[in-house]
């Protein structure tokens, strides 16, 4: 009882943005058990953190899983990472689809992280570029450097993809 009172709506947050978040941290990882154990690792975090953090407690989460995903890249830069499942969860689609979102999310995890983690911002979360730099913790200017070039990037490693392939899995054109 005293665990509910000290972390009160943290359940309800979890219950009903439990599935968006983790199909973040699973973009950001490239794998649903790596994406799992940052989501994890950012809820203690949070939980640590509790009595301090006012306000937007998904906000918080958010910026969390972020800045946890770039320090796993940084101390992981010179080891390839590999993806096991790409399928965020709680989508069903088809197989073109997911054939799709799977070569998606292997050319994503060829991009440098800051690029990564500012496409994720951008197209798959959906925030403007005020809330990706607030979220990343660096300038308007480079969240848009960093888009521009990670979506150039995107398109030279997806150019010999069929003309009907060139949507995300959000449906944006890249």
């Amino acid at each position: 009882m005293r665990w509910k009172r000290r972390f009160e709506g943290l359940d309800t947050l979890v219950a009903e943005r439990g599935s968006a978040l983790l199909a973040t941290a699973v973009l950001l990882t490239g794998s649903r058990a790596a994406g799992e154990d940052l989501l994890q690792a950012a809820l203690e975090r949070l939980m640590r953190r509790w009595g301090g953090v006012h306000g937007d407690l998904e906000g918080y989460l958010r910026r969390t899983l972020y800045h946890l995903a770039i320090d796993q890249w940084r101390s992981r830069r010179r080891r390839p990472e590999v993806l096991a499942e790409v399928e965020p969860p709680g989508q069903s689609d088809g197989t073109d689809e997911l054939h799709l979102r799977q070569a998606l999310m292997q050319a994503l995890v060829l991009l440098p992280p800051r690029q990564r983690a500012v496409l994720v911002l951008r197209y798959w979360e959906q925030c403007n570029e005020a809330e990706a730099a607030e979220v990343l913790g660096c300038s308007v200017g480079t969240v848009k450097s960093s888009a521009s070039r990670g979506l150039a990037r995107l398109r030279e490693l997806t150019a010999d993809w069929e003309v009907d392939n060139t949507r995300n899995w959000n449906g944006a054109t890249l």
